[in-house]
């Protein structure tokens, strides 16, 4: 026999020959399969070469004998050829799954690890997931895990045999393969897949641990899943195994935390065993890509909790995470921007962001397209303009131009995640051109308050402006924290000028940027329409910006909005229009655009929130007497 051709490499008779032979009698079969895995079957080119002979079929139909043997050697054959894609498929194609499904049932062990073995590896597409569900797998696999309970020994005892071991690693490894489908996940579930797994997870032995985590990790992603790990206490073994010296359990052990740390309970759990000091250790390993994405992404989730972020100040994990800002993947990228994001919603963090610098390779990711980084970028981004000293670094580096830009991004969620990072930034832009003129210079210690000019009001050293009259009193109260300085009577209106006109005149400076804002209130996400209108609140301070978003219509969008159920948008809505009533006859167009109704009945939401920004619109309102008399009659009194 010649041999064929497979993308131009010849294939040996050889294989054809051992191929054909396997449909022969029982000893001339065993021969051929062991004469078959001789051959490099890790090599595409043999792999593909079995296919085409016609190996398959033979191979799949000696799965249907009775043969043990010619089985195990089918098994054996098709486990390492199947990690091929291509042949996946054709296995599938070719009804093998089925038959490999059935042979679980075996009472031969042996038999039961090649055959799940083989089914991890087949099971990576959606036809494939269907197929084991469909044909009764799942619950066989979830079998395997519990291969002691019929034993004599106790169950633990004999779980810790070496056979009984591979059956349970095997069985894992083919549900690991299966629970990235939905369906599967819940038929895990419904077969008792949890406390099966809770309890292998307290085996020393890895080659366990890892297909056993790794089902966890996936299954995580569903609420019950985690509400279900909560219950076994499996958060604890998680924990416990990222100290393990494998990699690969730490990364799937991370994973499996990133995904359960959603849940405030499960945060705590992780803080109560121990486990972040293990993930602010594993950040420092930065070779392994893989597994630091899965820590920076524990480390995000967990962050979320306050008191976790305090112990990774503790941790020094926050300089750590700054460090990683640059030359790492997306992956990477997306769960350590995230994790500053949280965390800099504290003052120390932010401190130490900016001090780190920090700000500079936070500013530079706003010019990428990856939504998710994007979404947390701009939170991060946000969260550390709220420190004047931080947004003086973000305006110089153009970084609001750069958040106003995202207000253009298709996808809603950066949209939203801009115009709230936008707040804080029109917020302090009084700080940063105040601070671009020059440096403030306090008068030497023993000047005094002249009796002649009263002090009407103390200012904190960050509010000073290099330009207002500044003096120290040794009358008031200071310790090394905290030092007061007081603003003189007469100098107090110009401060508030000052601050209005930069503000104001930051907000202009973006050529379109007024119309951009009001026509986002046309959205249909309220995640979206909160956030704008929350950035609108703070637009409208400045009395120009309040003219000129008054004519773009503002008003009339506003009130379209008011019929809504949502407190979130109800609170930043409320306040968007108590700021737009102070500008011109809008008090009087609210009223004729039917929005202050819908406002009256804000009062019976359960969110204090809600009701004082309500509270705030409607006196606003209340200036105009055809408001009073809508209000009066939709029981606002009352």
């Amino acid at each position: 026999m010649s041999g064929q051709k497979i993308g131009g490499v010849k294939i040996s008779p050889d294989i054809e020959k051992k191929t054909l032979r396997a449909g022969g009698n029982q000893t001339a079969t065993v021969i051929a399969l062991c004469s078959m895995k001789d051959f490099n079957l890790a090599q595409e080119t043999c792999q593909l070469a079995v296919r085409d002979v016609g190996g398959l079929e033979v191979l799949i139909n000696l799965l249907d004998t009775d043969e043990v043997k010619c089985k195990i050697g089918s098994l054996k054959i098709l486990k390492e050829i199947s990690h091929n894609p291509q042949i996946r498929r054709n296995i599938v194609d070719l009804g093998g799954l089925p038959i490999m499904v059935n042979i679980l049932d075996s009472p031969y062990k042996s038999l039961k690890c090649l055959a799940a073995e083989t089914i991890a590896n087949v099971a990576k597409f959606r036809r494939a997931w269907r197929a084991v569900r469909c044909h009764g797998g799942i619950t066989k696999l979830v079998a395997l895990l519990d291969c002691g309970q019929n034993s004599t020994e106790p169950a633990q005892s004999s779980l810790y045999e070496t056979r009984d071991v591979e059956v349970a690693r095997c069985g894992a490894l083919a549900l690991w393969s299966c629970s990235k489908s939905y369906a599967n996940k819940e038929a895990i579930r419904k077969a008792g897949g949890i406390p099966l797994l809770a309890r292998l997870l307290k085996t020393s032995h890895e080659d366990m641990l890892i297909p056993v985590v790794g089902t966890l990790q996936e299954c995580a992603s569903e609420e019950s899943y985690r509400a279900a790990i909560k219950a076994e206490r499996i958060i604890e073994n998680l924990v416990k195994n990222l100290n393990s010296e494998n990699e690969q359990l730490q990364e799937h052990c991370a994973m499996a935390i990133y995904q359960c740390a959603e849940d405030e309970e499960t945060r705590d759990l992780v803080r109560l065993h121990g486990g972040l000091k293990p993930l602010a250790s594993l950040l420092n390993n930065t070779d392994n890509k893989e597994r630091l994405a899965a820590v920076t992404g524990a480390i995000w989730k967990c962050s979320i909790s306050k008191e976790n972020v305090t112990k990774f100040r503790e941790y020094k994990a926050i300089e750590t995470l700054v460090g990683l800002l640059t030359d790492q993947p997306e992956e990477v990228l997306v769960n350590v921007v995230g994790a500053l994001g949280e965390c800099c919603q504290e003052y120390e963090n932010r401190v130490i962001v900016r001090k780190c610098g920090g700000i500079q390779p936070l500013v530079n990711l706003l010019v990428g397209i990856n939504q998710a980084l994007l979404v947390n970028v701009t939170k991060a981004v946000g969260a550390c303009a709220v420190e004047p000293e931080s947004m003086t670094i973000i305006d110089r580096l153009d970084g609001v131009r750069l958040l106003w830009s995202l207000l253009k991004n298709p996808h809603p969620d950066v949209k939203a995640s801009a115009a709230w990072a936008l707040c804080p930034c029109i917020q302090n832009a009084k700080i940063v051109l105040s601070q671009s003129q020059s440096e403030p210079k306090l008068p030497d210690d023993s000047t005094n308050v002249s009796s002649s000019r009263s002090c009407s009001k103390i200012m904190e050293p960050e509010e000073i402006l290099p330009d207002v009259l500044v003096y120290s009193s040794p009358s008031l109260p200071h310790s090394e924290n905290q030092l007061k300085f007081v603003l003189l009577e007469n100098d107090i209106e110009k401060y508030q000028n000052h601050i209005k006109n930069d503000a104001g005149e930051m907000v202009r400076s973006f050529v379109g940027g007024l119309e951009l804002v009001v026509n986002l209130l046309k959205s249909d996400n309220k995640e979206v329409l909160a956030s704008v209108c929350a950035a609108i609140t703070n637009i409208a301070k400045d009395q120009e910006n309040l003219a000129v978003i008054t004519d773009h219509g503002v008003v009339p969008l506003l009130s379209k909005l008011a019929n809504t159920n949502n407190d979130k948008l109800r609170r930043h809505l409320a306040e968007a229009v108590s700021r737009c009533c102070m500008w011109g006859r809008n008090r009087v167009a609210f009223g004729e655009h039917k929005a202050v109704a819908p406002l009256v009945r804000y009062l019976k939401s359960n969110d204090t929130n809600v009701h004082r920004a309500t509270a705030q619109a409607l006196y606003q309102l209340s200036e105009d007497a055809d408001n009073c008399i809508t209000m009066h009659e939709n029981g606002a009194v009352k």
